[in-house]
């Protein structure tokens, strides 16, 4: 398949994204020790003392005094002195030689802003890279999704959708492989407003269930939506018709008409789309092929008839890309390899979901199935044909994965991956157990490999904290931190006990004191509250309470440096696809609004067109 002749966007090249990275290292190098800490230590291990020399009062008055919306405001002119800032004589003024001590509150705070993403300058503007591929093409437009998903999630899926498909208009493909595609509100729009083939992979059975009952759901009013849909079709043509001049009325009539005396044509569509889908075997493509180009000649039809339909009109249907989904579920995988056994009942399934859904509708399939490094997608798409990989928030290790198996497979030209839960990270250097296969989700690229680069678990949950949201006046939740704290203080001393593998939760929300807190926590941690009165509990909160600041200055500092260290995991990430051999393109893309979506940027990739 020929790429068509249109120039990619500019990219950076390997050696800069490996110098920024390196930049970023050596600022974090002396940074992390703040937020490898979890904020309770600074209560049981007297941490504050060691890391900070500022108190807790001055720390929070040289934040305030830069002001939130300062720290997320770009550099601009001020990046050329930031950037003269990091030689070794001025990296003693924000930490001490010695000591190791945060000395100077503000200058690591201009360090911070200068060492994310926003100033860096590495990433490519969202409109660059689709003005460059969509070239004179026009992109779809049409639904909204603000009527079926929250105000974040349709945010997410109207940009994410829009760009995927440029791309796999790009590359002349129509299948689209979503990764941790959970309750499958990107994979159903990707089909329903794009007219791509969708695989939605997840892990949990349960979403590919509500994914079931949601098709359940949809067949139950399928009629309802089709009557109501083709009512207001004709009642906003019939208005239009009244309006217009007399010469216009025969082309309102043609519009009106196709749709409106053939009843089956969304049918139709759907039929396409199955057929699409589902993989075909032996003679039975033979027997449809006419009724098959049939179809696809009224899709064509109906499709541009219904492109000139207005938004009120298309409103209408807006409920249906959510729930509009027939469930393909595979049996949960544990392991990166299928059995045999396994790969014959999945093509089995894959046969009867098309002989049991081929006159319904039906816009993609969900599949429940673990994806590892190792996954063969053959194994669990059984129609797998030239397509792109998808992943909005794909958490921990998954992220990373997606990336490999993008570059180990010639059938994936491209992919788009955004994402999150930085915390659950296998890290090489953190003396991990659980990958007993040598694959771990950082670092990725050989330069943080050669320097055995370590971020920690606790670093990593800085990463996913928000300094936009924060900058708007979404504050933290210091009082429950607090909570949470002393409770940490309360277990070690009374009980001894300074590792469980069970957890409170939110126990928080649902206490009205903090004698009530910790009530209901001893018995989630399965410890004996009736060693502990009440008159004690109080004791431990009078003795901690004037050091809450603390805690609010110690999550300030590790706000600041959250966007540092996602920068450092997003950068390993796109210097790995730099060492690749097959790829075209890539680069980092921010696609959402951080304030709404604060996992907001993704790694694009694209094959060579050797790879096609």
């Amino acid at each position: 398949m020929s790429r068509p002749p249109r120039a990619l966007p500019p990219q950076l090249p390997p050696a800069a994204a490996v110098g920024t990275l390196r930049r970023v290292a050596r600022f974090l190098a002396r940074a992390l020790p703040l937020c490898r800490a979890h904020t309770v230590e600074f209560y049981t291990r007297g941490l504050w003392e060691r890391l900070v020399a500022p108190r807790p009062a001055a720390v929070l008055e040289a934040l305030r005094a830069a002001g939130p919306l300062a720290l997320r405001r770009p550099l601009g002119e001020a990046s050329g002195a930031a950037a003269a800032l990091w030689d070794d004589d001025t990296f003693s003024n924000v930490f001490c030689e010695n000591s190791k001590k945060l000395i100077n509150v503000h200058l690591f705070a201009l360090a911070a802003k200068y060492y994310s993403l926003s100033n860096l300058g590495v990433c490519t503007p969202l409109e660059d890279i689709c003005e460059a591929l969509r070239g004179d093409n026009q992109g779809a437009t049409g639904i909204k999704t603000d009527e079926f998903m929250n105000n974040k999630k349709s945010h997410e899926v109207q940009v994410m959708s829009e760009l995927v498909d440029t791309i796999a208009n790009y590359c002349g493909i129509k299948q689209v492989i979503d990764i941790g595609s959970g309750k499958g509100y990107l994979s159903s729009f990707l089909s329903m407003q794009y007219n791509l083939k969708v695989y939605g992979i997840d892990s949990s059975n349960t979403n590919t269930n509500g994914a079931h009952e949601r098709n359940r759901k949809l067949k139950k009013h399928w009629k309802a939506y089709q009557s109501r849909g083709r009512a207001n079709l004709k009642s906003q043509r019939l208005e239009k018709a009244n309006d217009r001049p007399v010469e216009s009325e025969s082309k309102c009539e043609a519009i009106n008409e196709k749709p409106l005396n053939n009843d089956s044509s969304l049918q139709s569509q759907d039929q396409v789309t199955i057929q699409d889908l589902v993989p075909s075997r032996g003679r039975e493509i033979d027997a449809s092929e006419t009724s098959k180009q049939t179809e696809v000649d009224l899709v064509a039809r109906t499709q541009s008839d219904e492109s000139r339909l207005s938004e009120e009109v298309l409103s209408i249907l807006n409920v249906l890309p959510a729930d509009a989904v027939e469930v393909f579920s595979s049996s949960q995988c544990n392991r990166g390899e299928l059995c045999e056994e396994e790969k014959t009942q999945r093509k089995m399934a894959s046969l009867k979901a098309k002989a049991s859904t081929s006159s319904e509708s039906n816009l993609y399939f969900p599949l429940t199935s673990c994806i590892t490094a190792e996954t063969e997608l053959s194994d669990i798409i059984t129609d797998l044909e030239d397509c792109m990989m998808v992943g909005l928030h794909t958490c921990g290790d998954l992220a990373a994965n997606t990336l490999r198996i993008f570059t180990a497979k010639p059938e994936i030209k491209a992919v788009c991956s955004v994402g999150c839960c930085y915390h659950l990270l296998s890290e090489q250097f953190e003396n991990q157990e659980d990958c007993p296969e040598n694959v771990w989700g950082f670092p990725m690229c050989q330069y943080l490999k050669d320097k055995g680069w370590c971020c920690g678990r606790n670093a990593r949950m800085s990463a996913c904290l928000a300094l936009e949201r924060v900058a708007v006046g979404q504050m933290l939740p210091t009082e429950s931190l607090f909570y949470r704290a002393v409770l940490q203080v309360i277990i070690e001393e009374i009980y001894g006990v300074t590792k469980s593998d069970r957890h409170v939760g939110k126990t928080f929300s649902k206490s009205s004191s903090f004698i009530e807190y910790v009530r209901k926590s001893l018995k989630k941690l399965e410890l004996d509250d009736s060693k502990l009165p009440d008159s004690c509990v109080m004791d431990y909160y009078e003795k901690y309470k004037h050091r809450m600041n603390e805690l609010e200055a110690f999550n300030m500092l590790k706000v600041v440096l959250a966007p540092c260290i996602e920068v450092l995991i997003l950068l390993d990430r796109l210097c790995y696809l730099k060492e690749q051999d097959n790829i075209a393109w890539s680069g980092l893309v921010k696609l959402f609004d951080p304030v709404k979506s604060p996992r907001c940027y993704a790694v694009i990739a694209l094959k060579k067109q050797s790879c096609f």
